[in-house]
């Protein structure tokens, strides 16, 4: 096992990772930016290297000061957390090649799986099911049109290096195709600096349901079941649960072995999450791989009793998997619900500011993972979550109860939260009614 981890992030992840380094006798080592310097989860580090400015651009993805920080503290290993440099393959490349563990994939894996259309031609090739459009990427308007003049409108348009809903566009016809194209590439080059883009078919009343993954570095690959993501208000996912709503306990199955069939044709290692999109028959596609931690992997620790972030770094050490597919239990139900300072009758604005008081929710199957405290002031440089409400159960009825009883509870003054949209979602008629699709907040709750 690592002696000293560098964690290069901040806030719940970075506070989750110096957790499980102390429970594992790891010293944790953070990097911050001068916005953060008097963190909570800084002082809780056994140690802190102020990395640049507030800004992120300036801080958390300068690669050169996060591997000058390295240095200085002389650590071991670099995690990453979730977004940031957490799936940038020059960065994983360059902590290797400086002699610090990356713990993640391997820069091929990171690669292979990082461009949107290798990674449809590796699902293909070992039977993942992928949503039918391009063979790879469109280079004409003439070959997007035949395209989609096979599989038929509505298509979507997508950035082959891609994410975070950016680089995508839908058309309905030929004239919105072309169109879609120039705006989707160019989108894509400031975004990503790789303007290439796909065709997929649009699926009308889709879902998200991703497989979390864990491999070693010996061949050895679970799956530890799904999470259904498809409660997301503008393609940011609000509300994450498993198991996925309505589907049977062999399409779970296929879904989830198809996951680890991929990892296994990469070549992957770590932790990792497959994203698929399901249709109203629940048919699933493969849309995705993520090489990293999600921010929604307490659901899977809930329901199955594994602590994802030390798999991650017992792995990365060279550690064997200590436990077979087998092994793996899933037991009831899991929900978490972002937390984020923002104004839910300002069409969800963000609200950055000082928390003057924070009641946090708590009882038998509740778990809230946060940075924030009464007195922090939640930054407006940075994602406005500030924290992770999760409760585990034993049905999906009993789950529900708890998570509005919980919900009910939270009290945050000082700022706004989504606490009054998750209430009024999940106490509504149209959530009892509905096995909720990725765009059932914005038909229901948003204003138009």
């Amino acid at each position: 096992m690592f002696k000293k981890v560098l964690i290069a992030n901040r806030g719940e992840i970075a506070l989750r990772v110096i957790r499980a380094c102390h429970e594992l006798g790891v010293e944790a080592v953070v990097v911050c930016s001068e916005a953060d310097r008097d963190a909570r989860y800084v002082k809780l580090a056994d140690k802190s290297v102020c990395v640049g400015p507030a800004r992120s651009a300036q801080s958390y993805l300068k690669v050169n000061q996060i591997i000058s920080a390295a240095e200085l503290v002389d650590a071991d290993a670099i995690h990453p957390g979730y977004g940031f440099l957490s799936e940038n393959s020059d960065f994983a490349e360059k902590c290797r090649a400086c002699g610090y563990e990356f713990i993640g994939p391997s820069v091929e894996a990171m690669q292979n799986l990082g461009d949107k259309n290798t990674a449809r031609a590796m699902a293909k090739k070992c039977g993942v099911p992928t949503i039918p459009g391009s063979d790879g990427l469109v280079e004409t308007e003439e070959e997007a049109l035949e395209v989609a003049k096979k599989v038929g409108y509505p298509v979507l348009v997508k950035a082959t290096a891609g994410g975070g809903g950016r680089g995508i566009r839908q058309a309905n016809d030929d004239a919105e195709l072309k169109r879609a194209i120039k705006e989707a590439a160019e989108e894509a080059r400031v975004a990503f600096g790789n303007p290439g883009v796909y065709i997929e078919k649009f699926i009308k009343t889709s879902r998200h349901v991703e497989a979390q993954i864990l491999a070693d570095n010996y061949g050895n690959v679970v799956h530890l079941w799904e999470r259904d993501c498809s409660l997301q208000r503008r393609r940011q996912k609000l509300v994450e649960l498993t198991p996925a709503p309505g589907f049977s306990f062999e399409k779970r199955k296929a879904l989830c072995e198809s996951a680890a069939r991929l990892a296994k044709e990469a070549g992957y290692s770590n932790a990792g999450t497959v994203e698929y999109v399901v249709d109203e028959n629940f048919n699933f596609y493969f849309i995705e791989m993520n090489a990293r931690i999600q921010v929604e992997h307490p659901v899977t620790e809930m329901a199955t009793g594994i602590d994802l972030i030390k798999a991650q770094l017992r792995v990365a050490s060279g550690e064997k998997l200590w436990f077979t597919q087998d092994d793996v239990k899933h037991c009831g139900f899991a929900m978490e619900c972002r937390i984020n300072a923002e104004d839910v009758d300002a069409n969800c604005r963000p609200c950055p500011g000082k928390i003057e008081q924070m009641i946090v929710p708590g009882g038998f199957g509740v778990r809230f993972d946060s940075h924030a405290y009464p007195g922090y002031v939640v930054s407006p440089y940075y994602d406005s979550m500030i924290g992770k409400l999760l409760v585990n159960a034993g049905t999906r009825e009993e789950g529900l109860a708890i998570m509005l009883r919980a919900l009910d509870e939270f009290e945050v003054q000082g700022i706004k939260t989504s606490v009054p949209l998750l209430q009024r979602i999940l106490r509504s008629q149209e959530y009892k009614d509905h096995i909720p699709d990725v765009g059932f907040i914005e038909r229901y709750f948003m204003k138009k």
